[in-house]
């Protein structure tokens, strides 16, 4: 029996090999599977087909439309051991443009234990997904089409995303390179950037890395350094942190500052599991601090300001996202193109799943816009 990771292995070669020529003759079939590989609305599908795929190849006995072990049966598999076991490693070795968790955590496929026929409803967005998942299950099942004929087939698809989106990128930060010039965009127009991009769908990351390069910017001048920033779906509870954000001294592992991004109102009970978390983990800080895209409620303001003498001398405050950032830009002034420059690194450096790949290139395309204008009404 060959190893899952070896199936894995051979098919990236088959399909790596044949970039120009699809894998698959069938039509119908090869348009779902691209439909499949390059959805940005959801890319838990790709990962349930490919996990599938390779339980049949490494079990060829199992029923490829059964992974879920509650169905009982010889014929049926544990899908998300696949993926997590298997699936993640390899999307992340080549860099595939899929989620970094697994499908089957999702709404539309946890806590399921019947076969993924035709007739089943996923209940997922959108519908086309999951329909055109289930259809090549049973091709599969039903011998229409070859396990190892899709999987390649599927890797195939995905290589030539990630290829074609590495391009764009690449290309975006040439144009950028050279549009940049000698004058810097005033603090005002890179507000107004980050303004106009966070206004954008899917950026609740932002203010976390908006907040993360402004310390990283002025991290000498401050003497405070920003520790490592934890998983955009990861709870505190899980990965041990007091906020979104926490600084330190720059010689000392002490928290200071804690962060906490808030993409809605700040409420008093968002304070009270702040406090909760301080008691437990018996943690003092100089200043816990809320970012909020949203209006600030002055009863909560006041009630986190007289947390102070509760607390034995932590502040609580809760501030304005982009307040904040047009304080912080005028305050270092001279800071302001190292900021930029920071915030763009955080930016491309985060997984897909917390910034998508579109709201990369968007920004890129938007930063370089605002530079050509800038040169532009400069010369004039």
């Amino acid at each position: 029996m060959q190893n899952p990771s070896d199936i894995l292995a051979t098919a990236f070669r088959r399909a790596n090999k044949s970039l120009e020529q699809p894998i698959i003759a069938d039509t119908q079939i090869r348009k779902a599977v691209q439909y499949i590989s390059t959805n940005l609305r959801n890319r838990a599908g790709v990962r349930l087909l490919m996990s599938c795929l390779l339980a049949k190849l490494h079990k060829p006995k199992v029923d490829v439309r059964k992974p879920y072990t509650q169905i009982k049966g010889p014929d049926s598999f544990s899908g998300r051991s696949y993926d997590e076991k298997y699936i993640t490693n390899f999307i992340n070795t080549h860099n595939l443009p899929c989620n970094n968790t697994t499908a089957f955590l999702t709404p539309a496929l946890r806590n399921r234990n019947v076969t993924l026929t035709r007739d089943i409803n996923l209940v997922g967005r959108p519908q086309t997904l999951y329909t055109a998942v289930l259809d090549l299950l049973d091709y599969v099942h039903g011998h229409r089409v070859s396990a190892d004929d899709l999987l390649a087939e599927t890797i195939r698809c995905l290589i030539i995303e990630r290829n074609q989106r590495d391009e764009r990128m690449k290309s975006l930060i040439a144009s950028l390179e050279m549009s940049t010039d000698d004058q810097p965009l005033s603090s005002e127009n890179i507000i107004n950037l980050i303004y106009q991009h966070k206004s954008l769908k899917g950026t609740s990351r932002l203010p976390v890395l908006m907040v993360a390069a402004a310390y990283k910017a002025a991290q000498q001048k401050l003497g405070e350094r920003v520790l490592t920033l934890a998983s955009h779906n990861a709870a505190d509870v899980q990965t041990g942190t007091l906020g979104d954000v926490e600084v330190t001294l720059i010689d000392d592992a002490r928290v200071v500052t804690s962060y906490e991004m808030k993409d809605r109102r700040v409420t008093r009970d968002d304070i009270k599991r702040a406090l909760q978390k301080l008691d437990i983990k018996q943690v003092f800080v100089d200043n816990y601090i809320f970012i909020t895209t949203d209006t600030i409620d002055e009863d909560v303001q006041e009630y986190a300001r007289s947390l102070y003498v509760e607390t034995g001398g932590i502040e609580f405050v809760i501030l304005d996202c982009m307040s904040f950032l047009r304080h912080y830009l005028h305050f270092f002034h001279r800071l302001r193109s190292n900021f930029l420059e920071e915030y763009q690194s955080l930016i491309l450096a985060e997984p897909n799943s917390s910034v998508s790949q579109p709201l990369k290139e968007a920004f890129l395309s938007m930063r370089q816009a605002l530079e050509a204008a800038t040169t532009r009404d400069d010369l004039a």
